[in-house]
């Protein structure tokens, strides 16, 4: 078994559309109401649904990059805004935070081996 489709609801799918396009992710299915994106390395992918009422995702989606810091410099200097620059969290994550134009809450981070492994992981 593997996760590899998550899909953010959006209110405008065209915006959504340009805002991950520009952040480097290649759109692979356009319809009206929904279009999928794979990641630049890798096989994953992630997908945008129009939702015609107000939003309120309490997910967040997160995409590693090992380079993360010039990553974020990367999309910073397109213009997106950042709540939060890299930032070492006390997990042994480095990550930034930005929202989509509806809302939805992305971390930009790296977390190698401490992602799967990390120092207080159990063995069920």
């Amino acid at each position: 078994m593997n996760l590899n489709q998550v899909t953010l609801p959006v209110m405008d799918l065209g915006e959504a559309c340009a805002f991950y396009r520009n952040m480097g992710f290649k759109q692979i299915v356009d319809s009206p109401h929904y279009a999928r994106f794979e990641c630049p390395k890798g096989d994953t992918t992630f997908s945008i649904l129009l939702d015609e009422g107000p939003i309120h995702n309490g997910s967040t989606i997160y995409f590693e990059h090992e380079a993360v810091d010039a990553w974020v410099n990367e999309v910073a200097e397109k213009g997106y805004v950042f709540d939060q620059l890299p930032t070492d969290r006390r997990y042994q994550w480095r990550e930034a935070i930005l929202h989509d134009p509806s809302g939805n809450k992305i971390k930009l981070y790296y977390a190698g081996e401490n992602r799967r492994y990390p120092s207080w992981r159990i063995d069920i």
